[in-house]
C-alpha cells in the first residue's frame, strides 16, 4: 500500500466529510486522502425519495447498530441505523431540511462558543445551499446542495395544516426562515425527483481533482498518536493492517457512534473506560461518549374512512412504474416522501420556542409498504387506509453515552440512548400527544377521520399513555453530541473543533454539538462540515 503522505486525512465520507473533502481541495495545493468503511452508493433506488425505507431497515449501506436495553422503554433494543457509504446517513435518511431554530445556535453561542451563533451558522448553511425556488434572505441559491419544496399531492397534507389553523397555531410557509413555529411542509434535499446526498452534492463532481484520493471499505481503527501529536491513522482495509501517515491534520466525520469509538481506541477518553479494556490512557477526556441526545417519538394513527392515501400508490403494480418514472423522468409517487408535512409547536405558552415537533404521513405505518393486488390479500378484515403522526420533544434533557464493547474495532460499541428518563421529556411528549388529538379532532377532519388506532381513543390518563409509550416510543434517528464542543472539562473539542489536549487533531459532525437542535439534523450536518471548513481555510 502507497505511503504517500497527504496533508489532511479525512476519516468518514458521510454528511459533514464530503463538504471538508471539497472544500480543502479547492486548494490546488492541499492533497486530501478520504476515507470510507462503506462503498460506492451504486444501488439506484438510492435515488428515488419513497424507496429510503427499504434501505433505511435493509443491511444495505447500513451499519445497522441496536441499542443497550432502554430502561424506560421496557428494556426494549432499539435498530439504530447509520449511513455505512459514501455520503453517510444522507445516502440512506428521510431528506428532511430542517437547520434548527435561531435560538439553538444562540445557546450555543452564550456557553462560550461565539463563532457558532445563529448569524455565522447562517452563512454556512447559506454556502452549502441551492435551493430551487426559495430566494431571500435566509437561503442560498449557489451552493451544492439542492434543496426543493415538498413535492406531494396528497389532499391530506393541506388537511393537516388547516387542522393546525383551526386549533389556533400559525401556518409556517418555511420552517427554516424567520420563525419555526407553526403547521406546514417540509423541504427536503432532493433535485428532480432524485436524492441529494452529500456524495452526490459535494464528491461527485470533484472526483476529478489530483488532488483529493478516496479510500473505500476501509475501516479506520484508531488514530496514532505520539507526543501528544496526531501522526496518521491505522487502518483495516479487507485482511491487512497498514498506518497511513499524514502531514497535516486528521479530521474525523465518522458520527455519534464511531468517533468517540475511534477516540478511546486511540486512548483519548474517560480513563476508566480505556482501561477497563486495558488500553493505555494517551490523553484522558472525560467527555468522549458522554452526553449523547437524540430525539424520542411516537406515532398516533388513524384510520381514514377514504381511500385517498398512499395505500393505493404502493401497490406492486403501481409503486413498480413509479419507480421506472421517477428514475426516468423524476416523476411519480417514488419521488416523493411519505412525511411531507409537520409542525412546530409549543408544550406551554410561555417558551421562547418550540419544543415539540411532528411529522404527518397519509399512510399508516404498517401499510405503508409493497403490497399485491387484493386477490393475494388475506380475507381477514385489515384497515389499510390511515393516516401517522409522529410526535416528539425536539429539546430532551434526557442524556445517555456510548461505551466501548471491547477493543476490537469492528465491534459495535454498546448505545446507551437513556430515552425518556428525564420527567420533562415525558411530560412533554404527553403534552404533544394531547395537541395531536386537539388537532386531528378539527372540523375539516371530520369527512377523513376515522377512529383513533394507536394509541386508542380508550388510553387517556397521563399513567395510561406513559404506560403506553413504555412500548410505542421509539427513536427519530438523530443521535448527537458525543465529542462535544466547549471549553470546560467535560467538552472534548474546542470552537474550532479541535480535539483538546491532541494537536492535528479535529471532530467535524454531529457528535461536536453541545444541545441537539430543534429538528431533523442532517442539515445542521452539513453545516458542521462547512464550519470547520471555514476555520481551516479562512473563506
Amino acid at each position: 500500500m502507497s505511503k504517500t503522505i497527504h496533508d489532511y486525512i479525512i476519516v468518514g465520507a458521510g454528511s459533514a466529510g464530503c463538504v471538508v473533502a471539497n472544500r480543502l481541495t479547492q486548494n490546488p495545493d492541499c492533497t486530501v486522502l478520504l476515507i470510507e468503511a462503506g462503498g460506492p452508493d451504486r444501488n439506484p433506488l438510492v435515488r428515488l425519495p419513497m424507496m429510503m425505507g427499504k434501505l433505511f431497515n435493509s443491511g444495505i449501506y447500513n451499519w445497522s447498530y441496536y441499542t443497550e436495553p432502554v430502561g424506560y422503554l421496557n428494556d426494549r433494543s432499539l435498530f439504530w441505523p447509520r449511513g455505512k457509504v459514501l455520503g453517510g446517513s444522507s445516502t440512506i435518511n428521510g431528506m428532511i431540511y430542517i437547520r434548527g431554530n435561531s435560538h439553538d445556535f444562540d445557546r450555543w453561542a452564550q456557553s462560550g462558543l461565539p463563532r457558532w451563533s445563529y448569524e455565522n451558522v447562517l452563512k454556512s448553511y447559506m454556502r452549502s445551499e441551492n435551493h430551487c425556488q426559495r430566494q431571500d434572505n435566509f437561503h442560498g441559491k449557489d451552493g451544492e446542495l439542492a434543496v426543493c419544496r415538498a413535492r406531494g399531492s396528497n389532499e391530506l397534507f393541506d388537511i393537516f395544516i388547516q387542522a393546525g389553523r383551526q386549533a389556533g397555531y400559525p401556518v409556517n410557509d418555511d420552517f427554516n426562515g424567520e420563525d419555526q413555529e407553526g403547521f406546514g411542509r417540509f423541504d427536503f434535499t432532493i433535485k428532480n425527483g432524485k436524492r441529494c446526498s452529500t456524495a452526490t452534492a459535494f464528491l461527485k463532481p470533484i472526483m476529478h481533482r489530483s488532488n483529493l484520493s478516496i479510500m473505500t471499505n476501509t475501516h479506520v481503527n484508531r488514530v496514532v498518536i505520539k507526543k501528544g501529536r496526531a501522526t496518521g491513522i491505522e487502518i483495516m482495509h479487507g485482511s491487512n493492517i497498514d498506518v497511513l501517515p499524514v502531514n497535516k491534520e486528521i479530521i474525523i466525520c465518522a458520527g455519534t457512534v464511531n468517533s468517540p469509538q475511534i477516540l478511546m481506541l486511540s486512548g483519548v477518553g474517560p480513563e476508566d473506560e480505556m482501561q477497563k479494556h486495558g488500553i493505555k490512557v494517551v490523553h484522558p477526556l472525560g467527555g468522549v461518549g458522554k452526553n449523547l441526545q437524540d430525539h424520542v417519538d411516537c406515532v398516533l394513527a388513524y384510520e381514514c374512512t377514504k381511500p385517498i392515501t398512499l395505500f393505493n400508490a404502493l401497490r406492486a403494480d403501481r409503486l413498480a412504474w413509479s419507480v421506472i418514472n421517477g428514475m426516468v423522468a423524476g416523476k411519480g409517487t417514488a419521488t416523493t416522501f411519505p412525511y411531507e408535512a409537520g409542525a412546530f409547536v409549543k408544550s406551554t405558552e410561555n417558551l421562547v420556542a418550540p419544543d415539540i415537533q411532528l411529522h404527518f404521513m397519509p399512510a399508516l405505518e404498517k401499510t405503508a409498504n409493497l403490497h399485491f393486488p387484493g386477490l393475494f390479500k388475506s380475507k381477514s378484515k385489515e384497515i389499510d387506509h390511515g393516516f401517522s403522526i409522529r410526535v416528539g420533544p425536539i429539546n430532551p434533557d434526557s442524556r445517555g453515552s456510548i461505551k466501548l464493547r471491547s477493543t476490537n474495532p469492528k465491534e459495535q460499541p454498546a448505545i446507551h440512548p437513556n430515552y425518556l428518563a428525564s420527567k420533562s421529556d415525558r411530560d412533554k411528549i404527553l403534552a404533544g400527544i394531547r395537541i395531536v388529538r386537539d388537532v386531528i379532532g378539527q372540523d375539516c377532519f371530520d369527512d377523513y377521520r376515522g377512529m383513533e388506532l394507536s394509541p386508542g381513543s380508550n388510553i387517556r390518563s397521563d399513567d395510561e399513555l406513559l404506560l403506553w409509550l413504555r412500548s410505542a416510543a421509539m427513536t427519530t434517528f438523530h443521535p448527537v453530541g458525543t465529542c462535544r464542543m466547549g471549553n470546560d472539562s467535560m467538552a472534548v473539542v474546542d470552537e474550532e473543533l479541535r480535539v483538546h489536549g491532541i494537536s492535528g487533531l479535529r471532530i467535524a459532525d454531529a457528535s461536536v454539538m453541545p444541545v441537539i437542535t430543534s429538528g431533523n439534523t442532517n442539515a445542521p450536518s452539513i453545516m458542521i462540515g462547512e464550519q470547520l471548513a471555514t476555520f481551516m481555510t479562512g473563506n
